[in-house]
This record gives structure tokens, C-alpha cells and sequence, in this order.
């Protein structure tokens, strides 16, 4: 059973988030973890917390198993784009120049991978 976390107005561009979703898309929880972790860009950390949000909630729908057992997994995550909050900003010869400040929504499922027969 699978289950859903998500990440409202983060305050960091879409692409810079879509780099780090693009790692972890389909990877096993703890080595997604992993590389959040010790990644260098600075949304690795809202990223790394929203995944063991996603992590908890499983827990909460599957009273009795183990996460352990369960060989979860990244099944999908996306991001999308949030408010924009529009500045000014002082430009030469009395000019203005606008300044966006961008956020992103992220989206974050996980699931556990079906147990493959043995042939």
C-alpha cells in the first residue's frame, strides 16, 4: 500500500529541486536517503525530510509490518511550481528591476516493491 507525503511553497526554484527528484525517482528509501543525505545542494534537506515524512506515513497505513521487510521504494516523485513572489529591485537611473522569487510543490510516493519469485 502505498503513501503520499507533500511539500508545499518550498522557497527554491523548480529546477533546482527537479535535479535532486531525478536521483532518487525509483530507488530503494534507504539509499535515496542516502544520497539526500550527503548531497551538496541545499534542497537535499527539505527532500531528505519529506521522504521520511512519506516513510512515517507508510508506517501509520501498515500497522504491523517492518520497514525492513517491506523493501520500499521511490515510486514516483514530482515538482511542481508554487507562488512566485514578486520584488523590486533598484536598477541604475532610477530604474527598477523585478525580481522573482520562485517556490516549487513537491510531491513524494512511496511503495513497497513486489517480492520477485524465485524461478
Amino acid at each position: 500500500m502505498e503513501a503520499v507525503a507533500k511539500l508545499n511553497n518550498n522557497p527554491t526554484s523548480t529546477r533546482k529541486m527537479r535535479l535532486l527528484a531525478d536521483l532518487i525517482r525509483g530507488l530503494d528509501v534507504e539509499k535515496a536517503l542516502n544520497i539526500l543525505k550527503f548531497h551538496p545542494k541545499h534542497p537535499s534537506v527539505p527532500l531528505e525530510k519529506l521522504l521520511l515524512s512519506a516513510i512515517a506515513n507508510w508506517k501509520v497505513k501498515n500497522e504491523g509490518a517492518r520497514v525492513e521487510d517491506a523493501n520500499l521504494q521511490v515510486k514516483t516523485i514530482f515538482v511542481d511550481g508554487g507562488r512566485i513572489l514578486k520584488r523590486m529591485r533598484p536598477a541604475p537611473q532610477g530604474r527598477g528591476y523585478r525580481v522573482r522569487k520562485r517556490s516549487n510543490h513537491v510531491t513524494l510516493v512511496v511503495d513497497s516493491r513486489p517480492a520477485v519469485e524465485a524461478k
